[in-house]
């Protein structure tokens, strides 16, 4: 059931920017009245400013900084209605080559740092019979390579939060867990400055392989907010995971395989570029690597056999590259498109992906297809064209 947020005292961690700022911004316009606690003193304060908010600096992982928080939100509103426990950071890269600081840190912050978080405001939400939110993530539902630590720390918060709810529920206090896939933060956008994360990333299947514009997922969370949910899923697709979850750690196990063997030459060679922690250093990734940042859209050739079977959902940067053009006409005659005829091989090599084309039949690069033979009722000369044989009309049903 949907609540009035007007005079809500919500308490969001995390509030300096990116999914914990704007989903402040979004509870204010509804009427919230918004305590902020994090990091980052210069931008919690801005934020704090534009809201008329009040902030708390404080390490979620620090336990006495944190009782220390709720003690002054407590003194300040006199209650808490809602807290969101949004705090994270995150690390990417092989587990062997993991900064083992880093990949602590993550653990920290996203699991401990949630403990923490509900256990200085828990007490306050028993007293309001209030609300808590635990933002989780789609590593929750999944696990992936490169993303050990990620995937632990969002893995045990969901289980924390709903152990949570079955002991704290029949006191009143409501407990949520919400989902966000890839959302473009600047912890999705600093993960994505290393060139294999973001290639590995890209070859995941659909919808998974898309970063998802922030305000409609932060927008879905505020609703599920307001009307108290035990779910909430900034993207739409991310409920129907919940049915088919127990099938995916298999299925991530046999495929994870196969792309960590193709990509561990580049891993080997890039391995001191991924140390430290992504997207937390400051809000210039935007500058380094924006959204027209130019690359392919589909996926990167697949090596069957020996052959080379392209993915043709190219982007305006492929689609300027030399012999782009005169692919994209082969194609059109393989599959038939400006002829209306059966999908066919190309007659010629070509020039974007040396005669091998998606047809009937693949070849290898130069053979070209062999001429078609005469069409059945028809004789043909060598050096002549195939001249078709009369058939006799039909007169009062009879030849």
């Amino acid at each position: 059931m949907s609540r009035s947020m007007n005079g809500q005292v919500v308490v969001v961690t995390g509030a300096a920017r990116g999914v914990g700022a704007l989903l402040a911004r979004k509870l204010h316009a509804r009427g919230a009245r918004l305590a902020l606690v994090g990091l980052e003193p210069e931008l919690l304060a801005e934020v704090a400013k534009e809201l008329d908010a009040g902030h708390w600096e404080a390490d979620v992982t620090d336990r006495a900084a944190m009782d220390r928080a709720a003690a002054g939100i407590l003194e300040r509103y006199g209650r808490v209605d809602a807290v969101v426990a949004n705090a994270g950071v995150a690390t990417g890269g092989p587990f062997l080559d993991a900064d083992p600081a880093a990949f602590d840190r993550v653990i920290e912050v996203n699991l401990f740092g949630s403990i923490t978080t509900a256990r200085a405001f828990l007490p306050a939400l028993v007293r309001s019979r209030g609300y808590f939110l635990q933002i989780a993530s789609l590593a929750a539902l999944t696990p992936a390579p490169m993303m050990a630590a990620y995937c632990t720390s969002k893995a045990g918060v969901e289980a924390f939060a709903h152990s949570l709810r079955a002991e704290v529920g029949y006191q009143g206090v409501k407990v949520g867990v919400g989902y966000l896939s890839w959302t473009d933060t600047d912890m999705v956008r600093g993960a994505d400055q290393d060139e294999v994360l973001r290639e590995l990333r890209s070859r995941l299947p659909w919808p998974t392989n898309r970063t998802y514009p922030l305000e409609p997922a932060v927008e879905r969370i505020a609703d599920g907010i307001q009307r108290r949910s035990a779910h909430v899923y900034g993207q739409w697709w991310l409920r129907g995971m919940q049915s088919v979850r127990g099938y995916l750690p298999s299925i991530v196990g046999t495929v994870g395989q196969r792309e960590m063997r193709r990509a561990e030459p580049r891993l080997r060679e890039t391995a001191d570029r991924r140390r430290g922690l992504v997207g937390v250093a400051s809000g210039h990734h935007r500058a380094l690597y924006g959204r027209g940042h130019p690359q392919f859209r589909g996926r990167a050739p697949r090596h069957r056999g020996g052959r080379e079977r392209h993915h043709f959902r190219l982007g305006p940067q492929a689609r300027r590259a030399p012999g782009a053009r005169q692919h994209h006409r082969h194609r059109a005659a393989a599959a038939g498109r400006s002829t209306g005829e059966k999908p066919r091989q190309c007659r010629g090599p070509c020039a974007h992906t040396g005669g091998v084309l998606r047809g009937r039949a693949r070849r290898p690069p130069g053979e070209h297809a062999k001429p078609a033979e005469a069409p059945r009722g028809t004789r043909q000369r060598a050096g002549q064209p195939a001249q078709r044989h009369p058939r006799p009309r039909r007169r009062g049903g009879r030849a």
